[in-house]
């Protein structure tokens, strides 16, 4: 029998690999520096033994595959288990793969729609996976975050449909390609295409060089779904042999249309001009409405669901973690989880709170804990990003050499938005947790930026969130 072992296997989407390894009928080991909920719970639930911390020992003698994750500290040099897993590859006596190479593997001979893109990935690709779930369809998929409406975010599937979250980064640190060129998609569906990852991609026609070569692989008989409101998504397709389907709030294909944004959300679903079908959602924003005609495109499209199943899956989709996602109580102020690990994608969270909630104050917790956040040559982000907020109330960045401080960052906002009250918090949680007590009132609304964890007063901020009025 196969015998998988996952060298830093904690993170989510090597965790997610694992699963499906394992429920394809393979033995799957696994180790980390540390391990945390959900995976310290999911993977031994599973049958999946975990090992912490890295050490050479950690390998089980029946492995015949080694994944190694892509983290700096995950090579020969810096690390004895990632050194033993080569010494066995070279004796021959186990496999170095990476998670794109595992996943092109098990999705072979799959319909595999792959979900790319700079923002909107994740809640695209679940929403796909749901409206399939939802109608009935066994779909498989491997998605980057968890979708509230799955208990885990993998999962093998007995339909010819697999859903693939498609990620730029490179597949591992021996291997600089994108992790989505692994895959071999039927259906792309492209969401956006903004410069990110700057520590990766230094420019932005560096970033597209990827896409690019995603979509030159795309042949008449695959299918390109697109977001037209996305100006460089757009180009990109242009000369994309694949059929094209397009979707959008103001052009595409398929659009929403008499758009009204409440507690429910209500719009039209249109293909070509005509009306399809009514939907609801409970999601906020703009954006997450531009997801669900994405999401519709690509199922319409490709003629697996009707319009009225597409609205019932629309109406019943619960989101997905960190992504706008309320984390308050009944009865407490309303706080809002952004993945605020982009300046585009903590704009988007902020207007649609803005959309949503006109009339209340709006606080932001923000930590720059992301590269991007702290490159400066995004320094002018901090000139547009929190136009919108009342008070924005920020964390220390991590320590790095060349990078933006909390006094640059915080300067910058001051100066280009004179309605924003800036507060500068410390590290001590203690201090920021009186801070935000004595800020927070009755009738704000909180939203939380960041892909890190708040400098760990998440939990005890949220129990301690005031009665709303």
């Amino acid at each position: 029998m196969n015998h998988a072992h996952f060298i830093g296997i904690a993170g989510i989407a090597m965790s997610a690999v694992a699963l499906l390894l394992r429920e394809a009928g393979w033995q799957v080991s696994g180790s980390d520096e540390a391990f945390y909920p959900p995976s310290s719970q999911l993977l031994p639930a599973n049958g999946i033994a975990i090992s912490t911390p890295h050490a050479a020992v950690n390998i089980p003698l029946a492995t015949t595959h080694i994944i190694i994750g892509k983290h700096s500290t995950l090579t020969a040099e810096a690390n004895p288990e990632v050194a033993a897993a080569f010494a066995l590859q070279a004796a021959g006596k186990a496999q170095i793969l990476s998670y794109p190479e595992v996943l092109k593997l098990l999705t072979a001979g799959r319909h595999n729609v792959v979900v790319c893109g700079s923002y909107g990935k994740s809640t695209t690709a679940s929403l796909i996976t749901w409206l399939l779930e939802s109608a009935g369809v066994d779909a498989g998929f491997m998605l980057g975050a968890r979708a509230l409406n799955f208990d885990k975010n993998s999962r093998m599937g007995s339909a010819p449909q697999f859903v693939l979250e498609g990620d730029e980064y490179p597949s591992s640190n021996t291997d600089d390609r994108a992790k989505f060129l692994h895959y071999a998609p039927s259906t792309v569906v492209l969401t956006s295409a903004q410069h990110d990852h700057p520590n990766i991609f230094a420019t932005h026609a560096d970033y597209l060089m990827p896409f690019a070569e995603l979509l030159g692989r795309l042949t008449p008989a695959q299918t390109l779904v697109y977001c037209a409101d996305d100006a460089d998504a757009a180009a990109l397709a242009s000369p994309c042999a694949a059929q094209h389907i397009s979707y959008g709030l103001g052009t595409g294909d398929y659009r929403a249309a008499e758009i009204n944004y409440g507690p429910t959300t209500h719009f039209n679903l249109t293909h070509n001009g005509t009306v399809i079908v009514a939907c609801t959602s409970t999601q906020l924003g703009a954006h997450n409405v531009q997801n669900m005609v994405g999401a519709a495109a690509c199922v319409l499209a490709n003629g697996w669901l009707t319009p009225a199943q597409v609205a019932a899956g629309l109406a019943t989709f619960k989101g997905v973690k960190r992504r706008m996602e309320c984390l308050s109580a009944a009865g407490q102020i309303p706080a809002f989880e952004g993945f605020g690990s982009s300046a585009d994608k903590a704009r988007s969270a902020i207007a649609a709170i803005q959309l949503h909630y006109p009339n209340h104050r709006l606080v932001a917790l923000f930590e720059p804990h992301t590269f991007g956040w702290r490159n400066p040559v995004n320094l002018p982000d901090y000139d547009t990003t929190f136009a919108g907020v009342d008070v924005l109330a920020m964390l220390p960045p991590p320590t790095g050499d060349n990078q933006l401080t909390q006094t640059q960052m915080a300067d910058r906002v001051a100066a280009a938005q004179a309605n924003t009250r800036v507060l500068r918090l410390g590290d001590d949680v203690t201090e920021n947790m009186a801070t935000m007590q004595a800020l927070l009132q009755p009738t704000d609304v909180l939203l939380l930026l960041s892909s890190g964890h708040f400098g760990g007063m998440l939990e005890a901020l949220l129990a301690a969130l005031p009665a709303h009025a």
